[in-house]
């Protein structure tokens, strides 16, 4: 039986090709994974003999994980692996063999919409304090602007940058759809409703970056954004970019 999965709906009360650069944490510190017990660590392995963390995950079951579909696209399956319960990239936790990618049907890999997939588990994910299935927001998810998000990742610490090995965190703002849009409409990127937009917009200095990709966005602790793109890391003038997972729900429920 398909275990379920954790839908959150908020109302008024909210507080708080491929892609250009793969998602990617910059300007933020470093955390332990007991504050993230949602988040997995995405091994890939380019010699079949090591596995090295390349992308972030979510925790949605004791059998999948939730991720960015530009990750895994057109590997197979045994190329990757799933960390769960570590504070730290490489080591630590417990490893699972991955026997299942389903990617979403509508990703685009030139505009890079809808870019989700699910990973599944060859075994179960013990839950612990570490390892906790992610609240994930429910299809009338009320997120405004200016709303205080936090994202988690092993990604670089600079445009770049070498990929961090401890987890770190940063606190970023969603931003205007329509800020976004106009942002990126002179380099001809598309900004679609499945997008989520976060940054610190005209001053930077925040950002996922590379080695992100597909982990959290998080609102009150709530998963509103898997990392998916940006134009550089924690520039000014573009904001990045993340699947906004509201427009998904009943997708992630269906294949989970």
């Amino acid at each position: 039986m398909r275990s379920t999965i954790i839908l959150l709906a908020l109302g008024l009360a909210a507080v708080a090709a491929v892609p250009t650069n793969p998602q990617r944490i910059i300007g933020g510190s470093t955390t332990n994974i007991n504050q993230y017990p949602g988040i997995a660590a995405l091994l890939y392995t380019w010699n079949w003999n090591q596995w090295w963390q390349s992308c972030g995950g979510n925790i949605l079951n004791q059998r999948s994980i939730l991720s960015a579909a530009h990750c895994p696209y057109g590997d197979a399956t045994g190329r990757w692996r799933i960390r769960v319960g570590s504070t730290f990239a490489n080591s630590g936790g417990v490893v699972h063999n991955v026997n299942r990618i389903i990617i979403h049907p509508n990703y685009n890999r030139r505009t890079a919409d809808s870019d989700l997939c699910i990973l599944r588990s060859n075994s179960n994910i013990a839950y612990n304090n570490n390892v906790r299935p992610i609240n994930i927001a429910g299809a009338n998810y009320n997120l405004g602007d200016n709303q205080v998000v936090w994202a988690a990742g092993w990604g670089a610490t600079s445009l770049g940058g070498s990929n961090s090995e401890q987890l770190r965190h940063v606190q970023v703002w969603t931003i205007n759809q329509n800020a976004c849009v106009q942002r990126y409409r002179p380099i001809n990127r598309a900004i679609t409703a499945n997008m989520l937009c976060s940054g610190v917009l005209d001053v930077g200095g925040r950002d996922q970056c590379q080695g992100d990709s597909g982990g959290p966005l998080l609102h009150n602790r709530v998963l509103v954004g898997v990392c998916s793109w940006g134009q550089y890391c924690a520039d000014r003038r573009f904001p990045g970019v993340n699947v906004r997972v509201s427009r998904f729900t009943s997708w992630i429920q269906s294949n989970s």
